[in-house]
């Protein structure tokens, strides 16, 4: 068992589960006792704690039920067995927990190793994992009394100081980006943090953004004096002094280019150092500052700049500024005398033909821009290094790669410093730099019109990021990859895009076999492609996936494939050191817009794949059109896919992301995506069954959406209902999860049309769960329908035993609710499985069950269910040979079957009556009335009416026994819990469907 103070305060089985803590005033009991482990906290500490103001008279007695209550749950988890016991000592309260059972204690234990090491390395290993045990905010969901918020806020500058060791030791490593990207966030969070923000001027010093250094020195000076009135202390302005003084050339050592590393990692090899060099004591370690770099993945490489030394500067006033000398023309390099950095090759590469195949033509024009868009981690970046490999003979002239950091954990890079490096990697000297970055972008277009090179910026966010940096003339090929669609770049500059989406199954997996070796995966296909599913086809989870099975203590794709099964599991699975798939996302997140944002937030309680703005309005609690701008924004992001007009799919990891965020407490996100739901399937009820009613009413307090979507017709209506068929599914498993059972029975009866539409899908175990929510509501009504149901398509599983004894059960729980209705319904499904099932059931019970349900029905005034029984009545009377009695009852079906009722019950009850007329020597009507079912099931492409009538009429014209085409124990019926759908003439199967929506 353990404790977490580091985020939302909790309690933790040996299994992982977390346990219910309670109330908010419980929670911040228990921290305070763990904020104090082994050690007496009084009730007058405690009071103070859980009420900032006035305590109530029974304050004692309430901290006494707390306690109480803790206890219990301890106990009740085998919290002795682990070491932990709450216990009275004289009036105050001790929590005893094991060693390092609270997440604080092994903070602050993993902080003091940190300290204790002398390797670099080792030291930033013990630190992550030291803040990887921070899940938020310490002490979140607890009191606001004035012990704890004095606590949380020294738990946070103790954080905030690892935060800075951690970027100490990045810094001896020589990872100044890392260190930066690390600070960056941190200083954003806390602005009037001056040590914090000196530390990340430090560290953009050293990895050669001094222009970025010291605008953050302006930034917090200004933030210093509006807020606080203050200048900045002594700190910040050595940082700037620092920065202003460092102006010397590198070392020979600090000049040579570093080499490039692949993505995702970082160049970790230390600055060369002099025996006389030390860091100033307490804060970052502090170098010159380097050279420009040329941008390549992961690091830069220097160029050097051969400046000549100023002389030293003592004061910490800022250098007189020299005007530029004017720019002179420089002849271009030969190519074999610049060999501009550029990332290696990416290694494990596989598939992508078809992309590779895209990039080739949206490349082939005159001075072409290509744009590969795509999500986090779908390979844009390792697609562009491989594209650009390959095609590297068509670029003489050289090739230069640009990480812009529009998504990053680093600021976005700034246009005048990037075309900055570009001038010097093109072989502009120091000298000639021109000053702003007009001239720059002028000079940079100057120096690329007549060559043949490739220009890579990666990682772009902006249209406006990218054009000042497209180079000139027809023969430079630009590739920008970016997660945004940059649609601006396509109007103004005429680029291609080129998207990329997730690998397809069998790309996927041969991934796996690129990574892993093609014998691992060879002996396991099976579970090889289940582990394909689970990552959603994303590169970056797949390399992740494999990662954790190289390095793990068993290489058995099944098992991991069982671990990535559980959602609650998945993304901490796929985290491997420093790279993950919810970093990659939150790269992407963390730039939306705030409708955008909230919006996506939600979509983590969505229960399927696809969405529209009407589902996401739901969701977020906000107007369609707003959602709807909200799911554009997330579209653009590739956050989300569109697949058509207000249509978008929602990728499992995505959604799973979006679950762990952090919410705004709305409790209500379910509870409108369900009404939504409900609304939206009595809508389709109403298109998909014209003329019957609802089998259910919505339950009291139901919200009504702002807006529902309308089903023109039967067909959009079905086509709806077998596309949201799994999102329905997982709306009824959350409804019980989280006890809406009034709903869950409802989303479960509300999907009759489909499926007693396809009623051999397998829909049994949905049922189940519907019944099951039915009885846990206590509603007799709503469980006579689910049996009804249930049954009916157990029967057509062939599990007969098991139906009847649904069926038997149903139109009795039907009576005890006062539905005439549900037990009209049920009445009928009872009898057709006696029928064709009954072994002692005879002809007369099942007529008199018919008949039964056709007193109910007519009682009611419910003309679809009365033409239901009599469909059933004149097939039985035909099996028996009375066709007199049977046409009687078709007649009388028919006449209640006008518009607007479905066509398919007129089509079943006039191929009844034609074979019923028939039987009693009437051919000539018979054939009449046959041939007209025949042409309406035809232009209604009702492929069993038409088999049906067809059938019959080739009997009358052989002069055969229509009425005896069929026997007994064949006849069909329809199962639905408000109303129903007539079945195919007798012999047909046992639901009626057009050849569009096949089984």
């Amino acid at each position: 068992m353990e404790f977490r103070l580091l985020g939302s305060v909790a309690v933790v089985a040996a299994d992982g589960r977390e346990l219910p803590a309670g109330s908010a005033k419980r929670r911040s009991l228990l921290a305070m006792l763990l904020l104090n482990p082994g050690a007496p906290v009084t009730v007058e500490r405690l009071t103070e704690t859980l009420w900032d103001e006035e305590p109530p008279r029974h304050s004692r007695t309430v901290i006494h039920n707390h306690v109480s209550g803790l206890r219990s749950l301890l106990t009740a988890h085998d919290a002795p067995a682990a070491g932990v016991e709450l216990v009275t000592d004289n009036g105050a309260y001790r929590l005893r927990t094991p060693d390092q059972a609270v997440d604080t204690v092994r903070f602050d234990h993993l902080v003091t190793r940190a300290r204790s090491l002398d390797d670099a390395a080792q030291t930033a290993a013990a630190l992550r994992q030291a803040l990887a045990l921070w899940r938020g905010p310490a002490l979140t969901g607890t009191t606001a009394g004035l012990p704890l918020r004095c606590a949380a806020r020294a738990l946070e500058e103790r954080r905030l100081a690892a935060v800075e060791e951690l970027a100490r030791a990045h810094g001896r490593l020589g990872d100044h980006c890392a260190a930066a990207g690390l600070l960056h966030t941190e200083a954003t969070a806390n602005p009037l943090r001056e040590p914090l923000v000196a530390h990340l001027m430090h560290a953009l010093g050293r990895a050669g953004r001094r222009s970025e250094a010291l605008d953050w020195f302006h930034r917090t000076r200004r933030a210093l004096a509006e807020e606080l009135g203050i200048d900045p202390g002594p700190e910040l302005t050595d940082a700037y002094a620092r920065l202003l003084r460092t102006d010397a050339p590198p070392s020979r050592s600090e000049a040579t280019p570093r080499p490039a590393v692949p993505p995702g990692r970082s160049d970790r090899v230390p600055p060369a150092r002099h025996p006389g060099d030390q860091e100033p004591p307490d804060r970052l370690a502090f170098d010159p500052v380097p050279p420009t770099r040329v941008p390549t993945v992961g690091g830069l490489a220097s160029v050097p700049d051969q400046r000549p030394a100023p002389a030293p500067v003592s004061a910490p006033a800022p250098a007189p500024v020299r005007p530029p000398a004017a720019p002179a023309p420089v002849p271009a390099p030969a190519a074999q005398h610049t060999p501009w950095p550029f990332p290696r090759r990416p290694r494990g590469f596989a598939g992508r033909e078809d992309e590779l195949a895209a990039l080739d033509r949206a490349t082939a024009a005159p001075g072409a821009v290509a744009v590969l868009t795509g999500g986090a981690g779908v390979g844009k970046t390792t697609l562009a290094l491989y594209w650009a490999h390959r095609r590297h003979q068509d670029f003489p002239d050289g090739r230069l790669f640009v990480d812009l950091c529009g998504h990053s954990p680093l600021p976005e890079r700034d246009t005048a410093a990037v075309l900055r490096e570009l001038l010097l990697a093109l072989g502009l000297p120091v000298e000639r730099m021109p000053a702003t970055a007009e001239a720059m972008g002028a000079r940079y277009r100057e120096l690329t019109a007549g060559r043949r090179m490739l220009i890579v910026l990666d990682n772009a966010r902006r249209s406006e990021q990218v054009r000042p940096l497209l180079p000139d003339g027809d023969d430079c090929v630009t590739l920008v990859t970016s997660r945004d669609r940059l649609g601006g770049l396509v109007t103004s500059d005429a680029a291609r895009p080129v998207p990329l989406a997730e690998l397809s199954s069998p790309q996927a997996v041969t991934l796996l076999a690129a990574t892993l070796g093609p014998d691992l995966v060879a002996a396991e296909p099976e579970a090889a492609a289940r582990l394909a599913g689970l990552c959603d086809g994303l590169p970056l989870a797949l390399r992740l996936a494999a990662a954790r099975l190289a390095t793990g203590p068993a290489r058995a794709l099944a098992a991991l494939a069982d671990e990535l099964a559980d959602e609650q599991d998945r993304l901490d699975l796929l985290d491997v050191e420093d790279t993950s798939v919810a970093a990659a996302l939150a790269l992407t997140v963390q730039h939306l817009g705030e409708a955008a944002h909230r919006t996506f937030r939600s979509l983590g309680a969505h229960t399927g794949a696809t969405l529209d703005s009407r589902t996401a309005a739901a969701l977020a609690g906000c107007r369609p059109d707003e959602a709807a701008a909200a799911l554009a924004q997330l579209a653009t992001a590739h956050l989300i896919v569109q697949i058509g007009r207000d249509a978008y799919t929602l990728h499992d990891l995505v959604r799973l992301y979006a679950r762990s965020l952090p919410g705004d407490t709305d409790t209500q996100v379910l509870p409108r995506l369900l009404d939504h739901l409900l609304n939206t399937l009595l809508t389709a009820c109403a298109a998909a069954e014209p003329g019957s009613e609802p089998c259910c009413t919505l339950p009291p307090g139901t919200r009504r959406p702002a807006e529902v979507r309308p089903f023109p017709d039967r067909a959009s209506a079905l086509a709806w209902y077998a596309a949201e068929r799994d999102t329905l599914r997982g709306a009824v498993e959350a409804a019980v999860a989280a006890g809406l059972h009034d709903r869950a029975w409802r989303l479960v009866l509300l999907q009759w049309p489909l499926i007693v539409w396809q009623v051999r899908d397998g829909w049994a175990p949905l049922l189940e769960h519907g019944l099951a929510a039915a009885e846990a509501d206590r509603d007799p009504g709503a469980q006579s329908r689910a049996r009804a149901l249930l049954g009916w398509v157990l029967l057509e599983e062939g599990r007969p035993d098991q139906a009847l004894d649904h069926l038997e059960r149903a139109p009795d729980l039907a009576a005890r609710a006062g539905d005439g209705c549900a037990q009209a319904v049920a009445l009928v499904n009872h009898a057709v499985a006696l029928a064709r099932h009954g072994e002692h059931a005879g002809r007369a019970r099942v007529n008199g069950l018919l008949l039964k349900a056709l007193s109910l029905a007519e009682r009611a005034g419910r003309a679809d269910l009365v033409a239901l029984a009599r469909q059933h009545l004149a097939h039985e009377c035909l099996a028996a040979g009375a066709g007199e009695e049977a046409a009687q009852h078709a007649a009388r079906g028919l006449a209640v079957a006008e518009p607007p009722f479905p066509v398919t019950r007129r089509v079943v009850l006039q191929t009844l009556y034609g074979r019923a007329l028939a039987a009693t020597g009437h051919p000539e009507e018979a054939a009449r009335h046959l041939g007209a079912a025949l042409r309406t099931a035809r232009a209604h492409q009702y492929e069993e009416g038409e088999a049906e009538a067809g059938a019959a009429l080739r009997a009358l014209s052989a002069g055969g026994a229509v009425a005896g085409a069929v026997a007994p124990a064949a006849a069909p019926a329809v199962v639905v819990p408000g109303t129903a759908v007539p079945a195919t003439a007798p012999g047909g199967p046992a639901y009626a469907r057009p050849s569009t929506y096949p089984r």
